[in-house]
């Protein structure tokens, strides 16, 4: 090997673990399926609630997950495991049919979003109020563990304008920030970028939450509406770091 191919391979080798270091994919679809793979799985918070239905489909040329809402409600998550003071920024792309009618985050009757995507956080019990742990013992006694300690909602509202931000009507222990909002982007992948840390250190005011669990979600439970989204190609990147979802070729 001579030494100018030797200098471009280890350029290469280089460039390709800088790129890594700067991404963590989230989802490896290959091909379609009529469930979402492990480690996706579903939580369903209200037993007398429908599910939601979600499928990985290829969706726009774009492999996808869908989630198809009736009256429905469920939540599919993953496990997580990011440092977010090295990959801090959360991209996506996700899409709706239409936004919701009815939905507004402002009531319980309207708590309902064509497409939200939860990132959940562990706490230590020292950045935890007395009253917060037991609010979150009793509803956990209703819910179950997947009541997390501290959550933001990215939502596809119906309404609010983006940038909305307001704790959820139900649990002061999630807060939703409107990501999205009405029917302009409706019919088309569109590209989200989010700061984590960033919202939740602002949401929250901690620097000790972990965060261990992401979740997507069409939720049409309250309102009674139907609901047809799509999510796909979830990375964290560092801080200044292109998305990938920005770079994917012939896509917008």
């Amino acid at each position: 090997m001579t030494l100018r191919n030797l200098v471009l391979l280890i350029g290469a080798i280089f460039s390709s673990l800088a790129q890594a270091s700067e991404e963590v994919r989230l989802d490896h679809f290959t091909q379609e399926s009529a469930d979402v793979p492990s480690p996706w799985q579903l939580i369903q918070l209200n037993k007398k609630v429908p599910p939601t239905h979600y499928r990985v489909t290829r969706w726009d040329d774009v492999l996808a997950i869908e989630a198809t809402a009736e009256r429905s409600m469920t939540l599919l998550a993953r496990p997580v495991e990011i440092d977010l003071n090295h990959t801090p920024v959360l991209c996506w792309r996700w899409r709706v049919d239409a936004p919701l009618v009815t939905a507004d985050m402002a009531t319980k009757e309207g708590d309902d979003y064509a497409a939200r995507v939860y990132v959940s956080f562990a706490m230590p019990a020292s950045a935890l109020s007395f009253a917060t742990r037991v609010k979150l013992k009793l509803a956990r006694s209703i819910y179950g563990d997947a009541m997390p300690d501290a959550a933001i909602s990215y939502v596809w509202d119906n309404r609010y304008p983006v940038g909305t931000r307001k704790p959820n009507v139900y649990t002061d222990r999630i807060h939703m920030i409107v990501a999205e909002s009405g029917a302009a982007n409706a019919g088309k992948w569109v590209v989200a970028r989010h700061d984590v840390h960033k919202d939740m250190v602002t949401e929250f005011g901690s620097e000790q939450a972990h965060l261990v669990l992401l979740s997507v979600a069409s939720d049409t439970d309250n309102t009674g509406e139907h609901a047809h989204a799509g999510f796909a190609d979830f990375q964290f990147v560092e801080k200044d770091a292109a998305c990938f979802a920005e770079h994917v070729a012939g896509k917008p």
